[in-house]
């Protein structure tokens, strides 16, 4: 095999990502067959315990396996088994061929899967068997499927090239059974499609209905939450600012109880909806047309399976409608608060400007009394240097010098006083006269 030179380096996942369309190919089935289904839901880190099972497997038959997500090793003649790997779960689906109706046991025995899953982690989450035959004629025989269910599903199958039978009933031996009556116009790649759908309907309509335990148990807990924030939003109506701290610690508090149990669930009932999604689109990949007497599959899965996601769904709503309610009221809340400080601080402010303007007034009236004071002993002053002056035998008049410079000391002193006064004033930025 020639290696294409492309000049530039090629991109690191450009194969693995073309591959990714390629993925957990169906099984082409020739003939009568047997398939006994088996998914074991495992946490993520998990996953790599099932990874190497299926690599020892292959090994242990001469085949060498390196499996991303899937892998298909032959086991025995006229056995294979087929493993993919999910984030949630593997499956393992062991076809037999032949006509024998073995027991699903009896398959599994014959793989050796006792000593398998002594290794494995995780528990069996979904169980199935099919039974794949031929049919011939244009009609399905009657009371094709056994079962002691009062309740039959079935369809034909790629618009009539095959008819497929179930009960949705965990029966005696732990597996849910599927009949698939294949006609000789339904080739072997699509006998394998149709077995692989239904597989996952199965498999997908029970991973979607993981979330349905949840949202009934989260259901009084979402209640009394909602009921808690209807009291709390009546009592902010009529709150006092002494009320308003303490209704704001109950909204916090139950912020966070809402971001909890939201984070609880959000996962959960998103990879719900992914299921009933793929659940849906295998569903309408069979392009049933109806057997006259039997509900279809999609029938069934519409009026059992679309009610409880359907409580998921409004569960999850809920949550999220709940949350969006809390943070409105706490907005609410907080912006009266905010309003209400605003309203102290402007009181605060106005008081502070009344003591400022009170100050101002008593400093005016300081400076006033300074001027005096000063201009008094300045007067002083200037009647010893006159009498100091009358001893010289100077012609001055003491009391004359102290009353005649009394008027200029208190306006020096004066203009003194106010030209310190502008500048602090320029300098902090206030009027001359002090704040307003």
């Amino acid at each position: 095999m020639s290696v294409p030179t492309f000049v530039l380096p090629e991109h690191p996942q450009r194969r693995a990502l073309n591959d990714e369309v390629h993925a957990r190919p169906p099984v082409r089935l020739q003939g009568p067959h047997r398939i006994v289904f088996l998914a074991i839901r495992h946490s993520p880190a998990e996953r790599d315990a099932h990874r190497d099972a299926i690599r020892r497997i292959a090994e242990s038959r001469g085949e060498h396996a390196q499996p991303a997500d899937h892998a298909i090793v032959s086991l025995a003649p006229g056995l294979r088994l087929k493993w993919e790997g999910h984030a949630e779960f593997s499956s393992y689906t062991f076809f037999r061929e032949g006509e024998s109706r073995m027991p699903p046991g009896d398959v599994l025995a014959a793989a050796g899967w006792t000593e398998v899953a002594k290794v494995l982690p995780g528990e069996i989450f979904v169980a199935a068997t099919i039974e794949l035959a031929r049919a011939a004629g244009d009609a399905p025989p009657p009371d094709a499927f056994e079962t002691k269910a009062d309740t039959v599903v079935g369809g034909a199958l790629a618009e009539g090239r095959g008819w497929a039978y179930t009960d949705f009933r965990i029966r005696e031996d732990g597996f849910t059974h599927f009949l698939i009556l294949a006609r000789a116009d339904m080739g072997v790649g699509q006998s394998g499609r149709m077995v692989q759908r239904l597989l996952e309907i199965e498999t997908y309509r029970m991973m979607a209905l993981t979330a349905f335990p949840l949202a009934r148990e989260s259901l009084p807990e979402l209640a009394a939450m909602e009921t808690e924030l209807g009291r709390v939003v009546e009592r902010i109506a009529g709150a006092t600012t002494a009320d308003e701290a303490k209704l704001l610690d109950g909204l916090t508090n139950l912020a966070a109880h809402v971001e909890r149990l939201q984070n609880d669930t959000s996962f959960r009932f998103q990879a719900s909806e992914a299921y009933d999604a793929l659940v849906k689109r295998r569903i309408a990949e069979l392009r049933e047309v109806r057997i006259p007497g039997l509900q279809t599959i999609e029938e069934f899965m519409q009026r059992r399976l679309a009610p409880a996601m359907a409580t998921c769904r409004s569960t999850s709503q809920r949550i999220g409608h709940l949350a969006a309610r809390v943070a409105r009221a706490s907005a609410l809340l907080r912006t009266r608060v905010d309003i209400a400080r605003e309203q102290q601080n402007q009181l605060i402010l106005a008081a502070m400007n009344r003591r400022s303007r009170l100050q101002l007034k008593l400093q005016q009236a300081v400076e006033g009394l300074s001027v005096v004071v000063i201009t008094y002993y300045g007067a002083s002053l200037v009647g010893v240097l006159a009498k100091a002056l009358k001893v010289g035998g100077a012609p001055v008049n003491p009391d004359i010098a102290a009353a005649v410079s009394v008027p200029f000391i208190a306006l020096a002193v004066f203009l003194a006083a106010r030209g310190l006064r502008r500048s602090l004033y320029a300098e902090s930025g206030e009027p001359v006269g002090g704040p307003r």
